[in-house]
């Protein structure tokens, strides 16, 4: 590749352009360490195979009037569950959405999307369905360059913070909160994992971040079923796991939120989502007794109603603001975006 980072047909290497981005796997962003999947679940491995979160930032000093987008995604086949999904490029400028292109799944393809007068930065949302990867991008009419970094933010969760029924990618909790705090935020939320396992906490542990927050426990109370000692136990092993590679960098932990199927509903070993939060609650107020003063709780249960919840058990898009909101609060509460600009400068 030449030194200015064209690829040899004039287009510009994606790499230094794209945010959110946890591990690579050749060319792919991938959001699971491509080198230990043999030790996470089969569903957790498929979820981190989609790109989540993996966005384009860029500023246009040169006055380009369109940004164009090469890129490569999976065609879905008529069976494909995900296929009705829209393939739609997102342009952000702040807390406001310019434009969507909506285009195919394409084996090659192109989306160029018009830019506003002024240099930016701005932030392209691509599709994530069918794992599209970003090959190439480019000015019309100017330049186009890499935004400047932000702190990173690592967030993990299940399909709640992946940004199930959020009707797009930029409406997620995790990219609301990290749009509205300046922060790069690094999407780990695999749909119907997330569920204590430790390989996740040590692959966590390994990954760079300046502020972390651990958003799991629903799918604790059914699909792989805790007690609620279990829970405080995996807690604890988790966050300790994780300090191993982190021991000073804030650490907020979500609890669940509203699932009013679940919450007194005992589950195959006699726990209700309650208990299971109750848990989890209490062994991180236990942790922060104990010393750990970079470790902060955010109680879920009272963030959503009912009416907040798509399915039941989601968020709607409303849903995803409240939480976003309640989660930036916590973290200017807790002092930790002060911390996290002052290790950043």
């Amino acid at each position: 590749m030449p030194p200015d980072g064209t690829l040899p047909d004039g287009w510009l290497d994606p790499g230094p352009f794209l945010r959110g981005v946890a591990w690579r796997d050749g060319a792919r962003a991938v959001r699971a360490d491509p080198a230990d999947l043999a030790r996470l679940p089969w569903d957790t491995r498929e979820r981190a195979a989609l790109p989540i979160g993996v966005r384009l930032e860029f500023t246009a000093p040169g006055g380009a009037s369109e940004v164009r987008i090469r890129y490569r995604a999976r065609v879905p086949d008529p069976a494909d569950a995900l296929r009705d999904i829209a393939h739609c490029f997102s342009l952000w400028h702040g807390d406001r959405c310019l434009r969507e292109s909506f285009t195919e799944p394409a084996e090659e393809s192109v989306v160029t999307l018009e830019l506003p007068p002024g240099i930016g930065p701005f932030t392209v949302h691509p599709p994530e369905s069918q794992a599209p990867v970003i090959l190439g991008l480019r000015g019309v009419g100017g330049t186009v360059v890499p935004a400047s970094g932000r702190p990173r933010w690592v967030v993990h969760g299940d399909s709640i913070t992946e940004g199930w029924w959020s009707t797009r990618p930029a409406h997620s909790w995790p990219a609301t909160t990290g749009r509205t705090l300046g922060l790069d935020t690094v999407n780990l939320g695999y749909a119907g994992g997330a569920r204590g396992e430790l390989p996740t906490a040590q692959q966590l542990a390994r990954l760079p971040a300046d502020l972390l927050t651990l958003a799991f426990g629903t799918n604790c109370w059914s699909r792989t079923p805790y007690s609620a000692p279990l829970m405080y136990e995996t807690v604890r092993a988790f966050v300790a796991l994780v300090r191993q590679g982190h021991p000073d960098t804030p650490l907020l932990l979500l609890s669940p939120v509203l699932c009013p199927e679940a919450e007194s509903t005992a589950n195959i070993l006699g726990a209700t989502l309650a208990q299971l939060r109750a848990a989890m609650e209490s062994a991180t107020r236990d942790l922060m007794a104990e010393g750990d003063r970079r470790l902060t709780l955010l109680p879920g249960r009272e963030l959503l109603a009912a009416r907040h919840l798509a399915d039941g058990l989601h968020p709607n898009d409303s849903g995803h603001v409240l939480i976003a909101a309640a989660v930036g609060d916590a973290l200017r509460t807790a002092g930790f975006t002060d911390l996290v600009a002052g290790s950043a400068a």
